[in-house]
Formats: C-alpha cells, structure tokens, sequence
C-alpha cells in the first residue's frame, strides 16, 4: 500500500484543490477547478500503467472518499449544493473507473492510446454525469442551480441552449486538451518509475 502513497496523495491534492478552485471563475463559461481537475486522469493512468488496474482503482476510491468529503463540507457551508455535490461524486467515481477499464482494455497497444483513449472516454462521461446530474432541468428543481438553465448561445456564439450546456461544453474542450498536454508527463513519469522499480 505505501508503494501507491504518492497516487493517493497526487490524487488527494487535485481533488481538494479542484473543489477550491471551482469557486473562481476564468470568464463566462469555466472555473480554476477546471484546469486542476483533469490531472485526476494523469494520476490514474500513470498508476495504472506502473501499478496495475487494482492499484488504480485505490487510488481513484481514495480520492472519491477525499472529494465527496470535501463537497459535504462545502454543501455545509453553503459554497455549493448538495445536488452538486452527488454530481461530482458520481461523476468522479464512475469516470475514473471507466478510464481504468478503458486503459487496461488498450494497455499493450502504442504507449500513448491507452492514456488518451481513456481520459477521452472517461473525460467525456464526468462532464456528462456531472453537468447532467447537478444542472439539467430534468431533475427536481434547484433554487440554487436553476440559474444554469437559463437561455444562452451556446459558448456565446453558437444556438439557444441551456447556459449549463455551455459550462459542460467547455469543460470538456479543456479536459480533452489537457488529456493531450497530459501524455508528455505521463510518458516522463511512467519511463521513470519503472526505471525506479527496476533498480530496486
């Protein structure tokens, strides 16, 4: 389990800093958080790939245990709503265990597929879960999230729409490029521990 500290902690450390961050915003259509929280991916797939799948999934139920403590917290504290608050819970867990499936799925084909492939599946499917969960109109009215359903131009160019379909779309823009930065210290940082692991 010690071996695995340094996922858990890393995954620790961009959950609590993801749930601070998305209390700023950059623009009209992101926050802070959304530039942390995709590093969750990283952390997975470098775990699963020097660790294995079993490994990753410790690591992601650690920072689930870690993120639906701090959304609690802050639903506590008025700085979010609880319907929020289940959204990014069960987003982060279903998705992180989707890019876990998806990545031990794609593990002996070329280096980067397996990384890429599953923080694209799995990207998609949060942004998915959570906007779905925590803003649609489809579920029992918020007072604190309907603000999110008001009618906008899609990014502020495209068709009317749901304002949240907007924060979803750019959330998920910004994790797919960052899926893409991501590969450069994925490869930097398996090459490394393997190398570390080896000598041991």
């Amino acid at each position: 389990m010690t071996r695995h500290l340094p996922g858990i902690l890393a995954m620790a450390i961009i959950v609590v800093a993801s749930n601070i961050l998305v209390q700023f915003p950059i623009g009209s259509w992101l926050t802070w958080g959304a530039l942390t929280y995709p590093f969750a991916f990283l952390v997975t797939d470098v775990m699963n790939r020097v660790h294995g799948a079993r490994a990753a999934r410790q690591v992601v139920l650690a920072g689930f245990v870690i993120g639906v403590s701090c959304s609690l917290i802050a639903a506590g504290l008025d700085k979010t709503t609880l319907r929020i608050a289940v959204g990014s819970g069960v987003a982060f867990f279903v998705a992180q265990l989707i890019d876990i499936a998806v990545f031990d799925a794609l593990r002996n084909r070329r280096w980067w597929e397996a990384p890429f492939l599953s923080s694209f599946v799995g990207s998609a499917v949060d942004t998915a879960l959570f906007f779905g969960i925590a803003f649609t109109a489809a579920l029992p009215a918020d007072v604190n999230t309907g603000w999110a359903n008001e009618a906008v131009p899609l990014l502020g160019q495209g068709p009317v729409t749901a304002l949240w379909i907007s924060l979803a779309t750019a959330d998920w823009l910004v994790k797919l490029g960052l899926a893409i930065l991501a590969l450069v210290p994925f490869r930097i940082a398996v090459r490394n521990l393997l190398r570390t692991r080896r000598t041991i």
